[in-house]
């Protein structure tokens, strides 16, 4: 390649980006918007579930019961009943979502050493929060149970003697927070939009123009050509994955534990393939508008979807888990969760660089091979 070429046909599209200052400053707000969007709306956590309570005990035990769910950081006591009626309203209308039935017999058969069934009602409609209530709902029963263990069935035991004490570790997301999974991987999501958005209409916009005719009788090859294209669009990626690395961590305090010169290194790597896979879009299609909504379809939804991101690979039919191997972002979310939370290095992420590398080349290859082939 010629550099004095590269530069002309990168310099015109640079251009071309400063005059399109629209589509500029939608680039550059489109990691904001998106962390603002998945940062906050897209919460996992599950914190003060509102709960409805019928004691039909009303014992000092029962109450011992109730103040483990009031004590708990999962659950809400909105208030008690004393009838099924209005525990029915309560979940019908979303006034709660976990109703906690304690039967009459809960102290008698505590005292005899007898278990004890505890109902607990749970609004499925969200099944999300219902499988999560149900686990924290569980484990509550179960230290209770710990907490009565080896005592005997006919001696009375002291509601103020049953103490339940949970000592837990989580290792790299201490605190459990979704958003320490979700923000790293909103990274993926913008420079798969920013690809989509700019470079999958780059060549079809000159085609459609008429300017490529002109590009062709001069003596620009077809390697300057895609080169030249694709890098104003590189550094705009690199600018939104500093403005996305910032939004992460001084407005959602999301933990760096990795090398920052190592995630702009393997960033890089995706983008490059991301955008040129646009390219290569805009070289095949030769339209527009069809060059960009086949780049979303085909790059934005796997990556949203089959990418880990959202939901767990693991959680997947066997079809789709095959299917994920061949999505770039799967690889490029595992390298931003390790750098971000493990602060792991190549030694445990090289096989995935290898593969980000591997998609890299392979995009830059078609989408010169197909320029080849149009101009030809």
């Amino acid at each position: 390649m010629n550099p004095g070429r590269l530069k002309a046909i990168a310099a015109k599209e640079f251009i071309h980006v400063l005059r399109d200052w629209r589509s500029l400053v939608i680039s550059l707000l489109i990691p904001v918007l998106l962390l603002i969007l998945f940062g906050y709306a897209l919460n996992m956590d599950l914190n003060q579930v509102p709960t409805i309570v019928y004691d039909q005990s009303n014992t000092p035990f029962s109450r011992k019961l109730i103040e483990e769910f009031a004590g708990s950081p999962y659950f809400k006591i909105i208030r008690k009943t004393d009838n099924y009626q209005e525990i029915d309203n309560a979940l019908r209308t979303g006034q709660a979502l976990v109703a906690l039935i304690i039967p009459v017999d809960f102290a008698r058969k505590i005292l005899r050493g007898d278990s004890v069934k505890v109902q607990l009602l749970i609004d499925g409609s969200d099944a999300n929060t219902a499988a999560f209530a149900m686990n924290y709902a569980r484990v509550l029963g179960l230290i209770t149970t710990a907490g009565l263990e080896g005592e005997s069935g006919t001696t009375p035991i002291s509601p103020e003697a049953i103490k339940i004490e949970l000592k837990n570790r989580a290792w790299f997301n201490q605190d459990l927070r979704s958003r320490n999974v979700i923000v790293p991987g909103v990274i993926a999501i913008v420079m798969v939009i920013i690809a989509s958005m700019l470079t999958s209409v780059t060549i079809a916009r000159e085609w459609e123009t008429g300017s490529m005719e002109q590009l062709i009788s001069t003596p620009v090859t077809a390697a300057e050509l895609i080169f030249g294209k694709v890098t104003p669009y590189f550094c705009i990626g690199f600018l939104d994955l500093a403005i996305s690395f910032i939004i992460g961590k001084w407005v959602f305090s999301v933990p760096f534990r990795g090398n920052l010169a190592l995630l702009f290194f393997l960033s890089s790597l995706f983008l490059s393939g991301s955008l040129f896979f646009g390219l290569f879009l805009s070289i095949r299609l030769k339209r527009q508008v069809l060059a960009n909504q086949a780049a979303l379809m085909s790059g934005y939804l796997p990556t949203l979807f089959l990418s880990g991101f959202v939901f767990a690979i693991a959680n997947m039919p066997g079809f789709l888990q095959a299917i994920s191997y061949i999505v770039p972002a799967r690889y490029f979310i595992s390298i931003l969760r390790g750098i971000y939370l493990q602060g792991v290095g190549l030694e445990i992420l090289g096989f995935h660089a290898i593969v980000l590398s591997f998609y890299s080349f392979l995009m830059v290859k078609l989408a010169h091979k197909h320029l080849i082939l149009k101009i030809d």
